[in-house]
């Protein structure tokens, strides 16, 4: 089952997050078979990233959670909110992504 996880930084945490960043992408490497998609939220600037968005499937809300327990940005104390849904995908994506050569 795919799991969303909206995980918003805490204010003021951009230097953590940056340190963090090659950490956090060699775990979500780990299981990059399984994202549907990923990325950050940013600001209006396009660039100033505020938080996460993964969605990733799991065998069941339990191992999402557990995966999340270890994912480098919480271990660290990156996020301020966290919440994590079961998801059914209904539409294909179409927009955001490049073109396919």
């Amino acid at each position: 089952m795919l799991f969303t996880f909206i995980l918003i930084d805490k204010p003021d945490s951009a230097a953590l997050r940056t340190a963090m960043r090659p950490t956090h992408k060699a775990y979500l490497a780990a299981v990059a078979e399984r994202i549907a998609f990923a990325g950050p939220f940013v600001h209006d600037d396009g660039s100033t990233m505020l938080g996460s968005l993964l969605v990733i499937d799991f065998p069941s809300r339990d191992a999402a959670h557990a995966w999340l327990a270890e994912e480098p940005f919480t271990k660290a104390g990156l996020y301020g909110s966290v919440s994590v849904q079961a998801f059914v995908n209904l539409w294909p994506q179409m927009a955001g992504f490049p073109p396919t050569v």
